[in-house]
């Protein structure tokens, strides 16, 4: 999924990581299924993006193996919603890192617009992307809560990697 060029080849794994995570409406993406929000009408919503921009990443997270879509019944009709792999759920450091990172350099333009990194483990903020500053755990997507204030008044439990079954596999195959 290249920016302006592919850098999937290069020999540098930064220039490789960015090439799949490089591009913001595809970090924001990711923010929303993580979020537990992985439909296309309300992540368009949320995320204030056209159709065009948002078919194009959500099919480039797929192709990437970061989502993967799941069916379900909207009453009537069958739809996709999209879910983490565990390839996107290992990306969670990546997006805890933007958020410590915006907080501690980057002014905000409310008091509510401000999200932080919690380890529900131990209830603490942490200032680390990969580990509680507060207790030294690893945090992981079932171990870390964020609270966006724009959001909601509590912190939120992030969703987790669906491990597609046998039969999905095949499904997806044919």
């Amino acid at each position: 999924m290249a920016l302006r060029s592919d850098w999937s080849e290069r020999d540098c794994s930064m220039a490789r990581g960015v090439d799949v995570l490089g591009d913001p409406w595809i970090l924001l993406v990711l923010r929303e299924v993580f979020f537990g929000n992985g439909r296309f009408d309300a992540m368009k919503l949320r995320l204030e993006v056209s159709d065009s921009v948002l078919t194009r990443r959500l099919a480039d997270l797929v192709e990437s193996g970061l989502l993967t879509k799941r069916a379900y019944n909207d009453g009537g009709r069958t739809r996709s919603e999209y879910v983490l792999t565990p390839m996107g759920e290992d990306a969670l450091p990546v997006l805890n890192a933007v958020t410590i990172w915006s907080e501690k350099h980057l002014p905000a333009p409310s008091e509510q617009a401000h999200m932080y990194v919690i380890h529900s483990v131990c209830g603490q903020r942490t200032g680390s992307a990969d580990t509680c500053t507060g207790c030294g755990e690893r945090l992981t997507a079932a171990t870390t809560k964020w609270h966006s204030q724009t959001r909601t008044d509590a912190p939120v439990e992030l969703a987790t990697a669906v491990v597609p079954s046998a039969e999905a596999t095949k499904a997806a195959a044919v």
